[in-house]
């Protein structure tokens, strides 16, 4: 790893939507409910804020939620913990909303800036920590972390460069490799992260608790360990879904709150 300075900072945002029954993860339903696919949005959220902290404890990187729709402040501040920095980011292009949010992190002073996903609630915190490693070292360069869809989980750069978002098919298997050749277009020396997956359908959601319950990780194998997500598994234990067959409550599941509320 590169020496930094001692005030060197990267800032990774969550791309995050205020939970709302019928607007929030709405491709969980079916199977689920609007009601608890809007729980499963937060619980995400939350599991995420955590795994920020915890790569913070091993690199200089400042948590973000990039959050919509306006007016919804008030949403994560109830729900997170006060070292997640706030910051709404709302265009009709989903594009635009990732290239404003790196351009006003760098713009915060932070020396690198970093979009993250809403939906991989168990993503490695060692990923994290090697993004922020890999944009420490001298010259512009980009990081990112492509999903098992063709999309992508996470994109880290080190100066707002538009081209980066344009020309692409979003949600669509296209997206990481369209992304790549913007970065070869500008020069820009790229580091690959391992791929991960996307809570973003009935069938990852099972996924998902496979891992959480039976200790099933994405790639089998050696590898970095998933971030422990407790506030996604105690949901699962909480709602007892049948179509899981979740194991009866821990201690704990009973005292989730209103988690739909905004």
């Amino acid at each position: 790893m590169a020496e930094r300075t001692s005030d060197w900072s990267c800032a990774i945002a969550v791309m995050a939507k205020a939970s709302a029954p019928g607007r929030t993860k709405t491709r969980l339903t079916p199977p689920l409910t609007p009601d608890q696919a809007a729980a499963f949005n937060t619980a995400f959220l939350q599991d995420i804020a955590a795994n920020l902290l915890a790569a913070s404890q091993s690199a200089p990187i400042a948590g973000y939620m990039a959050y919509g729709p306006p007016g919804s402040a008030g949403f994560f501040r109830r729900r997170l913990p006060p070292a997640i920095g706030l910051m709404e980011v709302w265009q009709a292009n989903f594009g635009d909303c990732l290239h404003q949010t790196i351009r006003d992190l760098l713009a915060r002073g932070h020396d690198a800036a970093v979009v993250l996903n809403a939906d991989s609630p168990t993503l490695p915190t060692a990923l994290l920590v090697e993004a922020a490693d890999w944009l420490a070292r001298p010259g512009d360069r980009a990081v990112l972390g492509p999903a098992e869809d063709g999309g992508y989980y996470l994109l880290g750069l080190k100066a707002p460069h538009r081209r980066m978002f344009e020309d692409i098919d979003w949600s669509t298997e296209r997206v990481a490799g369209q992304t790549l050749a913007r970065a070869r277009e500008i020069g820009l020396d790229v580091h690959i992260l391992p791929p991960w997956y996307d809570v973003d359908d009935a069938a990852a959601l099972r996924r998902l608790h496979d891992e959480l319950f039976a200790g099933a990780a994405p790639d089998p194998g050696p590898g970095p360990a998933p971030h422990d997500a407790v506030h996604t598994a105690d949901l699962m234990m909480a709602l007892g879904l049948a179509m899981f067959n979740t194991p009866p409550g821990r201690a704990g599941a009973e005292r989730i709150p209103n988690v739909v509320a905004v």
